[in-house]
């Protein structure tokens, strides 16, 4: 992205998180702050708040299920990224559909965290990995008392505010409601982090694998 295209002013038609009220935001200072397979995550701000969000834009793959929006719209936790608008538009070709999630923005992650440690010889102090293992336990509470299974845990996609210690789990692309009877694929999680049932094939599992998952990464 050049800095022209950083510091033009991208207006929208964008939808709350909850209901199905509309509203017009524009965002400028647009770069890019992460991307992967998923697709691509700028860092933005909004000219009506000044406030500094993360923009998350996704291509609509019609042969996947992308559930994120989905799950996303139900939750309201303190441990779990906040999504403030969504919107779609299209991209060059017309059967290109971006859905872009503006979320809260959280400056770190615990993977960068730990890395910095490392790189200096040290580990992080056990008071923040008690706090921060709290953290992760009650947004895994909170999304499995509904239901829903994250299906991509690991360091990456747990934000840290370093100012306040705050944990936040993100990135719902692989989370889905699971349905007992229903098969899930075991084709799913950071291959890094993926549980041993999974990579012995297994499908079906329920939000306690999640549990169980947690507990294994943290013995590793």
């Amino acid at each position: 992205m050049s800095q022209k295209d950083a510091n033009k002013v991208v207006t929208v038609v964008a939808y709350m998180c909850q209901g199905d009220k509309s509203k017009e935001i524009s965002y400028t200072d647009a770069k890019v702050i992460g991307n992967g397979s998923f697709g691509v995550v700028y860092q933005a701000r909004l000219l009506e708040t000044d406030e500094v969000v993360a923009v998350k834009k996704v291509l609509q793959d019609r042969r996947f299920k992308n559930r994120e929006l989905q799950i996303m719209r139900q939750l309201d936790h303190p441990n779990i990224v906040q999504l403030k608008y969504f919107f779609h538009f299209v991209g060059d070709r017309k059967d290109d559909v971006y859905l872009n999630l503006v979320l809260e923005f959280i400056p770190e992650t615990v993977y960068r965290v730990a890395r910095r440690y490392a790189r200096q010889k040290e580990t992080i102090p056990l008071l923040f990995v008690k706090l921060y293992m709290y953290q992760l336990f009650r947004s895994l509470a909170y999304i499995h008392h509904k239901g829903i299974c994250h299906r991509d845990i690991k360091p990456q996609n747990l934000l840290l505010n370093p100012a306040t210690a705050v944990l936040k789990l993100c990135d719902f692309g692989s989370a889905k409601v699971l349905v007992r009877g229903e098969p899930n694929v075991s084709y799913i999680c950071s291959r890094y982090y993926r549980a041993p049932e999974l990579i012995f094939g297994a499908v079906d599992y329920t939000c306690q694998y999640e549990k169980c998952l947690v507990s294994w990464l943290c013995s590793c």
